[in-house]
């Protein structure tokens, strides 16, 4: 088949799937929108299907397959309520939760509850493998590679068990991945077409983000030869626009916790001739792994919502120079977001509430103006603005919508759905939501 960006993800899985000599596999992943495609459309290659702690759940898809279907959930956060409401539209399927879990958008659920996890999934694919949904044994045993834009890991020996990334889970599966392999032949999915990854490449992708980014950039202003810091940098999807833009001449460092992520961004960034241009290293916001005035120019983009904001703000201010300039941009979830679409009264209540995923010390909302101030940034340039998306396509599309989606009934949906399939005929069918951005400079001493 042919690699482009528009190849829907479930035509790539069945080519994977083809590829390995898989007829039927049971299926993992945080992130339901990557297999609902294969679940509506190709329903017979699915045997047992585990979504893990998802925070945005369309159940629409996998109605004729609720009875496979275990969803789970954490005991707290976002992840309840979506399943919860999930469990309702799909009779057939089981829940499980974790007790005294918060599961974010982020959470690492395989090294925090790797025991549990592992029973809970190897139970369940025995019931369903028990009740006439086995899996086959793949034609490929071993080894990896890439196929139809996904890059591919097998492990183990038994019946086929696909992994599809998480979200942002810093371990990804790899805590329980011994465990599962001496049950299945294992197959570790990678690559900037599924999990979160996809999310980021597409949203980068999007003209409204790219201009909202050039105007944290061209505010920061760097000049030929400074050297520029990314804290939290993901996939590098906006380290690889900065370098382009930029040209060759400055030092581009990013860093993140994830080292799933920096290993995707570092391969992102090859596939680009980019390889030189970067350096990705593993690092934590808060502790930030440079000395003091290593930096012209730092920024970070949607990350301080997930960690101690007011310490990365510091640490930011620390590794800068006197007379260097910060960028922040988070989500604004105390604004609302807006899908223009004439909905009923009923669902606008639902869907112009942001998703309200920030961790404890986090920030989403306008303090981060104040915060900055407070911490010693001094010519704040504060400029709110709007992405917009219209690619319903897309998997950043994908993502916010299915958090729509999990919000409304059946009948709901179907309206939903009809005044979408309306919009898009029209070429009208977009949503924006707003974010929070901020440049400040450290001042000189003395």
């Amino acid at each position: 088949m042919t690699d482009n960006t528009d190849t829907p993800t479930a035509d790539r899985l069945v080519a994977l799937w083809d590829h390995l000599g898989i007829g039927r596999a049971h299926v993992a992943t945080q992130v339901p929108a990557d297999i609902a495609g294969l679940a509506n459309g190709h329903g017979e290659r699915l045997a047992g299907v585990v979504l893990c702690v998802p925070t945005r759940l369309d159940p629409s898809p996998f109605a004729g397959a609720d009875s496979r279907i275990l969803m789970i959930s954490g005991a707290s956060g976002p992840t309840v309520g979506t399943t919860a409401r999930a469990a309702e539209r799909l009779n057939g399927a089981e829940r499980a939760v974790l007790e005294g879990y918060d599961a974010p958008g982020w959470a690492d659920v395989a090294a925090d509850r790797s025991g549990e996890l592992v029973d809970l999934m190897t139970g369940f694919l025995d019931r369903v493998a028990a009740g006439g949904y086995a899996a086959d044994v793949p034609r490929v045993r071993s080894g990896g590679g890439s196929h139809a834009g996904i890059t591919w890991r097998i492990d183990g020996t038994g019946p086929a068990l696909v992994l599809l990334p998480f979200f942002l889970a810093p371990s990804q599966w790899a805590p329980i991945l011994p465990h599962l392999a001496a049950r299945f032949t294992v197959v570790t999915l990678g690559g900037p077409h599924i999990g979160g990854v996809a999310a980021l490449e597409d949203r980068a992708r999007a003209p409204t983000y790219r201009a909202m980014f050039r105007t944290l950039i061209d505010t920061m202003a760097p000049t030929p030869g400074e050297a520029i810091l990314d804290v939290g940098c993901g996939a590098g999807s906006l380290d690889r626009l900065l370098a382009r833009h930029l040209g060759p001449g400055h030092r581009i460092a990013a860093v993140d916790t994830n080292p799933f992520l920096l290993r995707e961004a570092g391969a992102l960034a090859a596939a680009e001739g980019l390889d030189g241009a970067i350096e990705f290293l593993e690092g934590n916001a808060e502790a930030l792994p440079f000395d003091d005035g290593s930096f012209e120019c730092a920024f970070s983009v949607t990350v301080l919502e997930e960690c101690d904001a007011d310490r990365a703000i510091r640490e930011m201010i620390r590794v800068t120079r006197p007379g260097g300039r910060i960028g922040i941009v988070v989500r604004a979830i105390d604004m609302p977001q807006w899908w223009n679409l004439s909905v009923p009264e009923a669902i606008a209540r639902k869907i112009e509430v942001p998703p309200q995923s920030v961790g404890p010390r986090g920030v989403a909302d306008a303090s981060l103006y104040r915060r900055m101030r407070e911490a010693g940034l001094a010519d704040l340039v504060c400029f709110p603005s709007l992405v917009t998306l219209d690619r319903p396509d897309g998997p950043i599309w994908r993502y916010r919508e299915d958090h729509v989606l999990s919000l409304l009934s059946a009948e709901e949906t179907l309206t939903w759905r009809a005044l979408c399939d309306t919009a898009n005929d029209k070429g009208l069918l977009f949503m924006a939501h707003p974010m929070h951005c901020a440049v400040g400079t450290k001042p000189a001493l003395g």
